[in-house]
């Protein structure tokens, strides 16, 4: 990788918890750091706040909401214009098992089960868009912050519309995440760019947490740490294709590791999202 001080990343969901963590981060190391929320306000509180602790001049605020695929094109036709590097993504923004909605199953502005097209779509999309814009910038990074939450994919009713749960729907966006991480990886293989993919830290005190459970078991600390070695530690140069708990490489669900099952996600994704194969 580069020297931080010439990257260029970005961070989506850097407006509060783990992802604030990470941006405020990476921003102490000199890098240009491109901070993504849904809320204006918020959005301009977290820059304002990560420029005083790391007085990093260097900062690009950009909003979008990940309910809409249209707002998550947007952004990318966004950076594509702004931009002419992006050297890491870490795809952070998501939404858990409670909150919003406590439980109740709610649709996204197309149409979808809301954990998946926010947790998922919406980055499956955003990444997708920047392919070229990252792998010009290569060697780079995507990083993306899943869970050890992980839920089968029924192909028959992704949506939940027959049998809704919460934690099934968070759980299977996140093994969504993880199997687009690693059909990606294969994909980029051979351009020098590596995908790897997290369970950061067990209940760390995020928002989302602690609307579904109200306490934490880890720190965001130890979160922190283990989604700052994937997306800047130089010893990761050249691995990709991973899952990792924590700071160690792990077996996701039997589901990811199915070439059938990935293509099928990758096919409704494509579909879902309005991009040819």
């Amino acid at each position: 990788m580069r020297p931080a001080a010439e990257q260029v990343i970005l961070v989506t969901g850097a407006t509060d918890g783990l992802g604030r963590a990470v941006a405020g981060e990476l921003a102490k190391g000199g890098a240009t750091l491109l901070i993504h929320g849904r809320d204006d306000a918020r959005l301009a509180d977290a820059t304002d706040g990560i420029r005083a602790e790391s007085a990093n001049e260097k900062l690009g605020a950009y909003r979008a909401d990940f309910s809409s695929l249209q707002e998550v094109g947007d952004l990318a036709e966004r950076l594509e214009r702004d931009q002419d590097r992006i050297d890491v993504l870490v795809n952070n923004a998501g939404i858990g098992s409670t909150l919003p909605g406590s439980g109740r199953r709610m649709e996204s502005r197309d149409g979808h089960e809301l954990r998946f097209a926010v947790n998922y779509l919406a980055h499956f999309l955003l990444t997708r868009r920047l392919a070229s814009l990252i792998r010009a910038s290569a060697p780079a990074r995507i990083v993306n912050v899943s869970s050890a939450g992980q839920v089968a994919i029924d192909f028959e009713d992704v949506m939940l519309q027959r049998a809704y749960d919460g934690t099934r729907a968070y759980c299977q966006s996140k093994l969504a995440q993880v199997m687009f991480t690693f059909d990606l990886a294969t994909e980029l293989r051979d351009a020098g760019v590596t995908v790897n993919c997290l369970h950061p830290a067990s209940y760390m005190p995020t928002k989302i947490v602690m609307a579904a459970r109200g306490s934490a078991v880890s720190t965001l600390e130890q979160g922190l740490d283990a989604t700052m070695r994937l997306a800047a530690d130089s010893e990761l140069d050249g691995v990709t294709g991973r899952y990792f708990d924590g700071q160690t490489e792990a077996r996701a669900h039997p589901q990811a590791y199915d070439p059938d099952s990935r293509r099928r996600l990758r096919e409704l994704s494509e579909r879902l999202v309005g991009l040819g194969p």
